[in-house]
C-alpha cells in the first residue's frame, strides 16, 4: 500500500499511547496515520504491565475478550522480600473497584499487535511500519506535518543507506502528536525544554529462565545494598536490577562473574541458572532513568504526550498506564474538535490536554521522587534500616495498617485520574470477571 501524503492526524510512535490514540481517533472517523520506526513490535525490555484502568478501557473498546486470549498472568498484590520476611505493599484484590482488581503481565509486543489489528479494521487508520520520523514540516509558524524516511535496522542496510542517502517523505497533517518516548526525536526537533528532577538510579534489564516452583507474579527483593524487581513472563523472568546513577561502567568492569555472584547472594534460589545466565553483558541492557516534564506539551499543530512529554521512573511501573490515559484524554478533547470542524486544531484545545493531564503527572512523579529518596536511594547506599530482624518503618506501617495499602494500590493500578473512551469509540461486549 502506498504511503499517504496527507492525513488529519500524524502520530509518531507505535507504542501503547500511539496505538491507543490511533485506534480511538480512527473510530471517530478522523483520518489517522501512525508512524512506527521499526518493522515490528519485538523490542526487549519494554514494560509488560497492563493496569486495571487500561483493562477497563479495553472492555469499553470491545477488546476485553481479545486481550483475554493473549498469554498473560494476573498479579493481585505487590510484595517485597526482605531478609526479615515478605511485606505486602498493596492488596489490589481488596483495594480496587470494578471487574479488574489486578494488573496483567503480558508481552508488550502481543498487546501492541492486538491494538494494531483492531485499528487496522478501521477505514480511517493507517499504520506505517519502518517509518522513521526525521523532522517536522512547517507552514509559517505552525507545525504542518512530519518528514520521514524508511528505517534501516541492520548494519548492512545502514551502511548501504549511508552510501546512498534514503529519500525523505512528507506526511502533511492538521495535527502531529509525538508518542515517541523519553528520547523523543520530535521533542528535539521542536526545541521544547523540560524541567529535570534528577534520579539517583539506573536499571539493568536482563532475562533469566523461570523454573517450575518459582514464585508467581512480580517479585521485589531488597537485601543490604542490593535491590531487584522480577516480572513473571511465564517461561522467563524479566529482571530489573537497580544500580546507583552513573555506576554502569564501573560495575561492568568488575566482570560478569561478580554480577552473577551478586544475584546469587540476593536470590539464592536463582543460583542453579546463574552459571549460564546472563550469557554476557550484551544481555544486560542499561535503562538511563530520567524523571522530567515539559513546561509546554504543545506548539501550534503539535502535541506531545506520554514519555515524550514527561519521562517517568520505572518505580511502580506506571509510565505505560499514564501514557495511555494521556492518549485517551487527547482523543476525547482533540477528537471532539476534529469531528466537528475541518482544518488545524486550535492550540487552546492542545493546552486543554496538558491542563487535564498535568495534575496526575505531577502527583505520580512526586510519588516516584519520594520513593527514590525515601527507599530506593537509601537502600543502595546501605542507610535504609533493614536486617534479618528489622523492617523499615514505612513498610511496618503498611503491614500493620492494611487500609494504607489502598493508596499505592489505586495509585499504581488505576492512577490519580483514570480516563474513559469517548462514546464514538466504544463497542459493546459482554463483561465478565476475569
Amino acid at each position: 500500500m502506498a504511503a499517504p501524503g496527507r492525513t488529519r492526524v500524524a502520530v509518531v510512535g507505535g507504542g501503547p499511547a500511539g496505538m491507543v490514540l490511533g485506534l480511538l481517533l480512527a473510530r471517530g472517523g478522523i483520518e489517522t496515520v501512525v508512524l512506527e520506526k521499526h518493522p515490528d513490535f519485538l523490542r526487549d525490555f519494554r514494560g509488560d504491565t497492563v493496569h486495571a484502568s487500561t483493562l477497563a478501557l479495553l472492555d469499553e473498546l470491545g477488546l476485553g475478550s481479545a486481550f483475554a486470549e493473549l498469554p498473560h498472568r494476573l498479579m493481585d498484590r505487590a510484595e517485597i522480600q526482605l531478609d526479615a520476611g515478605t511485606v505486602r505493599l498493596a492488596d489490589l484484590g481488596r483495594s480496587l473497584p470494578g471487574l479488574h482488581r489486578h494488573v496483567a503481565l503480558v508481552p508488550q509486543w502481543d498487546f501492541l499487535e492486538m491494538l494494531a489489528e483492531a485499528a487496522e479494521r478501521e477505514p480511517h487508520f493507517t499504520l506505517l511500519r519502518s517509518a522513521e520520523a526525521v523532522g517536522l514540516a512547517h507552514d509559517g509558524g505552525r507545525v504542518a506535518g512530519v518528514r520521514w524516511r524508511d528505517y534501516r535496522p541492520t548494519a548492512v542496510e545502514r551502511s548501504a543507506a549511508e552510501s546512498k542517502p534514503l529519500p525523505e517523505h512528507l506526511l502533511a497533517a492538521d495535527l502531529v502528536v509525538a508518542c515517541d518516548g523519553r528520547w523523543s526525536d520530535v521533542r528535539a526537533a521542536a526545541g521544547l525544554s523540560a524541567e529535570t528532577f534528577g534520579a539517583p538510579i539506573d536499571v539493568w534489564w536482563f532475562r533469566l529462565p523461570r523454573h517450575e516452583g518459582d514464585p508467581d507474579g512480580g517479585v521485589g527483593r531488597l537485601s543490604g545494598r542490593e535491590f531487584m524487581v522480577m516480572i513473571d513472563r511465564g517461561h522467563e523472568w524479566q529482571c530489573g536490577y537497580l544500580i546507583a546513577k552513573g555506576q554502569d561502567a564501573q560495575l561492568r568492569a568488575e566482570g560478569l562473574e561478580a554480577f552473577r555472584a551478586r544475584l546469587a547472594r540476593l536470590q539464592p534460589w536463582l543460583a542453579d541458572r546463574l552459571t549460564r545466565w546472563p550469557g554476557s553483558f550484551d544481555d544486560v541492557k542499561l535503562l538511563d532513568v530520567r524523571v522530567e516534564r515539559l513546561r509546554e506539551w504543545h506548539r501550534d499543530g503539535l502535541l506531545l504526550i506520554g514519555d515524550a512529554a514527561h519521562p517517568m521512573s520505572p518505580v511502580g511501573g506506571v509510565g505505560i498506564n499514564l501514557a495511555i490515559q494521556d492518549a485517551v484524554a487527547t482523543s476525547r478533547i482533540v477528537g471532539q474538535w476534529m469531528r466537528h470542524a475541518p482544518g488545524p486544531v486550535p492550540e487552546r484545545a492542545l493546552a486543554e490536554v496538558q491542563a487535564r493531564r498535568l495534575p496526575p503527572t505531577r502527583l505520580v512523579q512526586a510519588f516516584q521522587r519520594l520513593a527514590h529518596r525515601g527507599v530506593v536511594s537509601r537502600a543502595l547506599k546501605g542507610t535504609l534500616a533493614t536486617s534479618a530482624t528489622r523492617v523499615p518503618l514505612p513498610l511496618r506501617l503498611l503491614a500493620r495498617f492494611p487500609l494504607l495499602q489502598r493508596v499505592p494500590a489505586r495509585l499504581i493500578a488505576i492512577g490519580p485520574r483514570p480516563e474513559h473512551a469517548p462514546s464514538w469509540a466504544r463497542r459493546l461486549e459482554r463483561l465478565e470477571p476475569r
